[in-house]
């Protein structure tokens, strides 16, 4: 059985803790009798191999024995989390889902969507090997969501090798690959997740003063709510000796003030793609925006100033859209990057680039001067066409203060000048009362 080595190191884990949910701690010995409990419930509903079975819900043990005895079963697992019910009925069609699996709490209901072999070619073909798979939907923060298809038994390989675990906070969802990431890195290490009811930056500062938790994986646009609440100063967060971002390109605006705030706590980049998994990063210095990518099973190169990576652990497609891995297992991230040495600096996705006149603009340069500025709260920069100039500069703001767009867009410009280029200055203030990122605490650049 593909998940015989987990379940091994597991046992040798049986009297630590693994899950801190609704202040009841579970141990390992108690999520292996959760499994034991699904597995059967699983035979007694009829589920077969390699069935597509969507698993909605968020971080509990109920959820962590259904993944594992739907692995255990050699089905193909869709997590789904509440945050992306809207998308619901979408996910599951792309899925061709047969069975969809709720698990509130301790409660849980199955729904059997359909019968039949998979239409897909990339369902055929993962079903006739009879491992169990896994597909996670990108957020669509630049387009249409795109169904990835990992085969389980490759993508957990990179688990066997015993590594350092701390008591993490699960911010990164569930349906994530930053999330599963977290969930299967701490079982195969013995560690302790601490799965968040809300992701307020008072919630989550709450739970972490708590429960003593040492690892944040999350996101810079929550970091950037996070400071700007200022919830960090109202709780005890001593036990805190690690916070992971990735998802996005960090503002240094973001960075500077995180170490200002928190000087106690190392400061670490990751970065890792659905497609490809999450990959292992050195940052050069706790807080610098200059990482190496790589590990076992990684290459990297560089052209044209994109990140190109072939990964032992990558997709074996999307199942709504054309591979964008070549016949020899590169893939082109799409991200800008410049380097210093072995070091590289992710700049942004190449479709984000601001052609204005022919002159490139980072949408990131221009944030990161607008976010020093006192009156805003959050801003998103993007192209809009121009007649002209092909394109032009365009700052959505939220604003900190009460003020007119027209006030406001005279101050950025007199804020901009010497601190950027004539062309890479605004010239068009839409102002935003909304929050500016997704579900998953991404900025929305579409």
């Amino acid at each position: 059985m593909i998940i015989d080595w987990l379940l091994e190191r597991m046992t040798e884990f049986e009297d630590r803790s693994a899950m801190v949910c609704a202040n009841e701690t579970v141990s390992y010995g108690d999520l292996l009798e959760g499994y034991g409990v699904w597995a059967e419930r699983l035979r007694d509903y009829g589920l077969l191999t390699g069935e597509v079975v969507a698993l909605e819900g968020d971080y509990s043990p109920a959820m962590a024995g259904a993944v594992l005895a739907c692995m255990a079963n050699g089905n193909i697992v869709v997590p789904l989390t509440a945050e992306v019910s809207h998308k619901r009925e979408e996910f599951l069609g792309i899925a061709e889902a047969h069975v969809s699996v709720t698990v509130r709490g301790g409660e849980w209901t199955a729904e059997r969507l359909y019968h039949g072999e998979p239409a897909n070619c990339l369902l055929k073909k993962l079903t006739a090997s009879g491992n169990p798979g896994l597909i996670l939907f990108t957020s669509g923060s630049t387009g249409a969501p795109k169904a990835i298809l990992h085969d389980l038994a490759r993508f957990l390989e990179r688990y066997k090798k015993p590594r350092e675990t701390l008591r993490t906070l699960t911010f990164l969802l569930f349906d994530h690959i930053g999330g599963f990431n977290t969930l299967f890195h701490t079982l195969s290490n013995g560690g302790t997740i601490i799965p968040p009811s809300s992701r307020r930056p008072d919630d989550i500062c709450s739970l972490m003063e708590k429960h003593r938790v040492e690892l944040l994986p999350t996101s810079p646009s929550f970091l950037n709510l996070l400071l700007i609440s200022e919830a960090y100063a109202r709780y005890d967060l001593s036990s805190l000796r690690m916070i992971t971002y990735g998802t996005e390109v960090m503002p240094d605006w973001t960075l500077r003030h995180l170490r200002e705030a928190l000087p106690q706590v190392e400061l670490r980049q990751t970065y890792g793609l659905s497609e490809l998994g999450i990959l292992r990063t050195k940052t050069r210095e706790s807080g610098s925006p200059w990482m190496t990518v790589g590990g076992e099973g990684i290459e990297t190169r560089i052209e044209d100033g994109l990140l190109h990576i072939r990964s032992r652990w990558a997709m074996l497609g999307y199942l709504n859209a054309p591979d964008p891995i070549d016949k020899d297992g590169w893939m082109n991230t799409q991200d800008e990057v410049v380097t210093d040495g072995d070091f590289i600096r992710i700049l942004g996705r190449r479709s984000e680039i601001i052609n204005v006149g022919g002159r490139k603009v980072y949408p990131m340069e221009v944030e990161n001067v607008l976010l020093f500025m006192p009156e805003l709260a959050d801003v998103v920069v993007k192209g809009e066409m121009n007649p002209l100039l092909g394109q032009a500069v365009t700052a959505f703001v939220k604003p900190a203060c009460p003020l007119s767009a027209r006030e406001l867009k005279e101050r950025i410009r007199l804020y901009c000048r010497g601190r950027l280029e004539d062309y890479q200055i605004p010239v068009k203030v839409y102002l935003h009362d909304q929050d500016m990122y997704n579900e998953r605490f991404k900025k929305i650049r579409k």
